[in-house]
């Protein structure tokens, strides 16, 4: 593994400054990394990983990487020597997630059940480590394009958290590349040639989601700043500068 001088500039000062301003890590929290073998969750472990052996964010914290076998048939043999690589042990957890979503279920729109499913596995299993945290590999595309996607299909002005706690399974939720673009993450994947499993899930890039990401990027072409004006607006933002409706007395 490699370090550029940029590395600070482009990622490392963005993911501190998000874990800062949210909280999202505190000293001795003991996070769990939820491992998908995609490009993201590969970083993100990677990212946290180097954090944590530079003390950079001036206090000590703990990370387990957790993967949940899904019931593909899908190899994820590089990216268990890759955790390993690393000086830590990824935690497999065995699920019939494809059975009951694409078989059982039948759904033709899979990956709402599917999501929750993943979740309700993922932080169980979490908890029964002793995580205070779950860290996902969310990063500034995927808010943007969940605010697009609420604001079309739903009529609703938001996006996820950049920090979650939920009270159902006392896990707090943590997306530490909130502020990184994805381009960049993807650059960082091929210069640092870290390994990304396929996604052999039968829906993937046939999504709704993949339309508003086509929709961001050719936003993104006449409006260069678009990110970072979305940071600013979530960040920034006033409840009244939305519409409240007035209570009317009968």
């Amino acid at each position: 593994m490699s370090f550029v001088k940029k590395d600070n500039q482009q990622f490392y000062n963005p993911i501190r400054r998000g874990i800062l301003n949210h909280q999202m890590i505190e000293p001795g929290d003991r996070v769990a990394v939820g491992m998908s073998g995609g490009k993201d969750s590969t970083s993100l472990l990677y990212f946290l990983d180097t954090i944590k052996r530079q003390k950079r964010l001036g206090f000590d914290f703990e990370i387990v990487p957790i993967c949940l076998s899904m019931g593909f048939d899908m190899d994820i043999s590089p990216m268990k020597e890759f955790v390993e690589h690393l000086g830590y042990s990824l935690e497999i957890v065995d699920t019939n997630i494809a059975q009951v979503v694409f078989d059982i279920r039948e759904e033709k729109s899979p990956c709402s059940l599917c999501a929750k499913l993943r979740r309700g596995y993922l932080y169980t299993r979490a908890r029964e480590l002793g995580c205070q945290k779950v860290a996902l590999g969310h990063h500034l595309d995927d808010a943007i394009e969940t605010y697009f996607m609420n604001f079309l299909f739903h009529g609703k002005m938001k996006s996820f958290e950049p920090k979650s706690y939920l009270s159902k399974t006392d896990i707090t939720l943590v997306r530490p590349m909130i502020y990184l673009q994805e381009k960049e993450i993807i650059r960082f994947v091929d210069r640092e040639n870290l390994p990304v499993i396929f996604n052999p899930c039968p829906v993937d890039k046939k999504t709704k989601r993949e339309e508003v990401k086509h929709l961001v990027s050719h936003l993104a072409k006449d409006y260069p700043d678009i990110r970072e004006k979305f940071i600013m607006g979530m960040e920034q933002g006033q409840v009244q500068d939305f519409w409240p409706i007035s209570k009317i007395n009968d």
